[in-house]
């Protein structure tokens, strides 16, 4: 069983007000992104996870791919199972890949074998592994609000639309970037504003973490204006950042564009 794990962009952030549970609640809209990792799940004499790609901080026994093995072993007889994960999509971007890997892999494992889980259960462990999770279970645009896992049907259709996103190689802990945002009432109404001409989103859509982190990371705002001078309709800072991307309406690609070698972009479609 091979699955193509995929990024989102955030279109609009907004940090509302801080929870009992000690999370903080969130307005957002999700964008499934195709810039994707890999991920293989087959059946094995012993349970493992391997790695390839970029590499990934931390104990690979905590890989959310392997919790989301765990997980569901736990309600049914799995098995054991070799997990094998190409990393590509950048940690640390506010581009969701590590819970694209977790979602994906309750799903192949669900596949692999035939679970017949429903997707609202698959919701409902995607939930149990973070808050982004939930999303790629469906994996398409929806307004998230709460923490990020409640979500509500929207009628947007950017499918086609030109796209860049650059990822600074700079990685901003959720942490830091929670620490610096106060939770506001959004200065414009997300659903409200999306139905408009994209030219006015830049006036109307914004990313409270890119309003916190650009004076702390001025690379941020550097990248933003480059890409608004390359002609791009929006452009934001996605999740907590660092990755910042630009959204170019009526174009047929997107423009030839030169950054550090240090950095790595995605270009496409979405």
């Amino acid at each position: 069983m091979l699955v193509f794990p995929n990024a989102k962009l955030n279109l609009g952030l907004y940090v509302t007000g801080q929870r009992p549970d000690g999370f903080r609640n969130l307005e957002s809209v999700f964008l499934p992104l195709p810039w994707t990792d890999a991920l293989e799940a087959l059946p094995a004499p012993e349970t493992t996870l391997t790695l390839t790609g970029l590499p990934i901080p931390g104990d690979p026994a905590t890989n959310l791919c392997l919790r989301a093995y765990e997980l569901l072993k736990a309600d049914f007889d799995l098995p054991p199972t070799q997990l094998h994960l190409h990393k590509v999509v950048p940690i640390g971007a506010g581009l969701g890949g590590g819970s694209a890997d977790a979602a994906f892999a309750l799903r192949a494992l669900n596949d692999l074998f035939s679970l017949q889980l429903s997707t609202e259960t698959l919701v409902g462990y995607a939930r149990r592994l973070g808050s982004d999770c939930a999303f790629f279970i469906e994996n398409k645009p929806v307004f998230a609000h709460e923490k990020g896992d409640v979500f509500q049907p929207i009628d947007l259709n950017l499918t086609g639309t030109p796209c860049v996103v650059v990822y600074p190689n700079l990685h901003i802990s959720t942490a830091e970037a929670y620490a610096r945002v106060v939770p506001a009432t959004p200065r414009h109404d997300l659903r409200e504003a999306l139905p408009q001409p994209m030219e006015t989103w830049r006036h109307t859509i914004s990313n409270d973490f890119e309003d916190a982190l650009t004076p702390v990371y001025p690379v941020l705002g550097s990248i933003k204006q480059q890409l608004y001078d390359a002609g791009a309709t929006y452009a934001s800072l996605s999740g907590s950042g660092s990755a910042v991307y630009g959204l170019f309406a009526g174009r047929e690609e997107t423009p030839a564009l030169k950054w550090p070698t240090e950095y790595t972009t995605w270009h496409g479609r979405l």
